[in-house]
C-alpha cells in the first residue's frame, strides 16, 4: 500500500429554500446553483455520494472541474483553485440566489494497494463503493476511481491522527501521483481538459448528464454528442525520445493529433489523435521521437 498528500481545497456550499418551483418540487437554493452551474446532475445525487463536474464556457471550454459530495444538508466542491479567489467568483455568479460559500479547512490524503481496505477497517471505516463515501465525526472515506485510477480511496478532514498511521506505508510525491494519472488515462484539466479540446474527445461522459437541461455550455456540448462520436479521440502511448508536450503527432509528415501530457520519466503520455488513427500498437512520429499507441482511453465502472 502506498499513500500521498494532495495539494487540493474544499468548500462547503449550503442554502436557503429556494422560492423558485420547478415542476411542482421546490429546491434548496444551493441545488439549483450547482445544477445549473455545472455538468452532471447535482439534483439527483443522492446522499452520500459524489460526482464529477466540469464548469464549462458558453462555448463549451472546460474553466475548472469539482468532484461534489452531497453529505445531509449542504454539498461540499472538492476543487484545485484557491478556495477564497473561487469564493468570490462563485458569489458574483450565485446571482440572487441565497447559496452561501465557507472554506473548510481539510487536509485531502489517498491510498492504495493491496493493504487499502485493510486499513479503512483499522481505522473504523466500512469500504465504499465507486463514488460514495462514509462519514465519522469530521472525517470523510471515499472511493475514486477517477483521481489517480481504481482501487484508490480518498479520506479528508481532520486526518492529523490517520497521517501518523500511515507513517510506516511507502509515501509517493506529485511526479508519482503525475506518473500513475497519466498511465491510468485520467484527463487532466489544464492538460488534457482545456481550450482547443471538445470534452467529450476525452470520452468522459461520466462528467456529464446529458438529460438534466441547462447549464453554461450545454448546448454545445449536446450538439457533439448527438452528432455522433468526435473525430479525436484520447489515447495512452509509450515513448522513445525525448518528446515535449503540445506537440503534434504526425503519421507520414502530417498531423494528426497531439501530446497532452508527458509522465515525469517521459516513458508514457496521452494526447489526442484523430480516431480513424486510433488503433492499439500504431507507431507514429513526433519532432523528438517516436510513440506507439497503447489504447483508447476509455472508462468502465
Amino acid at each position: 500500500m502506498f499513500w500521498a498528500e494532495l495539494n487540493r481545497f474544499k468548500i462547503k456550499v449550503y442554502g436557503e429554500k429556494s422560492k423558485i418551483k420547478l415542476k411542482n418540487i421546490s429546491d434548496t437554493d444551493d441545488i439549483l446553483f450547482l445544477h445549473n452551474l455545472l455538468t452532471n446532475d447535482i439534483k439527483g445525487l443522492k446522499k452520500g455520494h459524489f460526482n464529477y463536474n466540469l464548469r464549462l464556457t458558453g462555448s463549451g471550454e472546460p474553466v475548472d472541474d469539482f468532484f461534489v459530495y452531497r453529505d445531509e444538508g449542504f454539498f461540499i466542491l472538492d476543487t484545485n483553485k484557491n478556495p477564497e479567489e473561487l469564493i468570490t467568483e462563485l458569489s458574483r455568479l450565485k446571482l440572487s440566489l441565497k447559496v452561501y460559500f465557507e472554506p473548510l479547512k481539510y487536509r485531502h490524503l489517498i491510498i492504495s494497494g493491496e493493504r487499502a481496505q485493510n486499513f479503512l477497517e483499522d481505522i473504523g471505516f466500512e469500504i465504499p463503493e465507486d463514488f460514495s463515501f462514509m462519514k465519522k465525526e469530521n472525517m470523510y472515506v471515499a472511493k475514486n476511481p477517477l483521481r489517480i485510477g481504481k482501487g484508490t480511496y480518498e479520506i479528508f478532514g481532520n486526518v492529523e491522527d490517520v497521517v501518523q498511521k500511515l507513517q510506516q506505508f511507502k509515501k509517493i510525491d506529485e511526479k508519482g501521483l503525475e506518473q500513475l494519472r497519466i498511465k491510468n488515462c485520467i484527463p487532466k484539466i489544464g492538460k488534457e481538459l482545456r481550450k482547443g479540446f471538445h470534452p467529450l474527445e476525452a470520452n468522459i461522459l461520466h462528467a456529464f448528464s446529458l438529460e438534466k437541461g441547462c447549464y453554461v455550455g450545454q448546448e454545445t456540448i449536446a450538439r457533439v454528442y448527438f452528432r455522433g462520436r468526435p473525430p479525436r479521440t484520447l489515447v495512452l502511448f509509450k515513448t522513445d525520445g525525448n518528446l515535449r508536450e503540445n506537440k503534434k503527432i504526425l503519421f507520414n509528415r502530417k498531423a494528426v493529433g497531439t501530446i497532452t501530457s508527458l509522465t515525469p520519466d517521459k516513458s508514457y503520455g496521452l494526447g489526442y489523435v484523430l480516431r480513424d488513427f486510433a488503433e492499439e500498437n500504431r507507431e507514429f512520429e513526433t519532432e523528438n521521437g517516436k510513440i506507439v499507441i497503447l489504447k483508447e482511453c476509455l472508462f468502465k465502472f
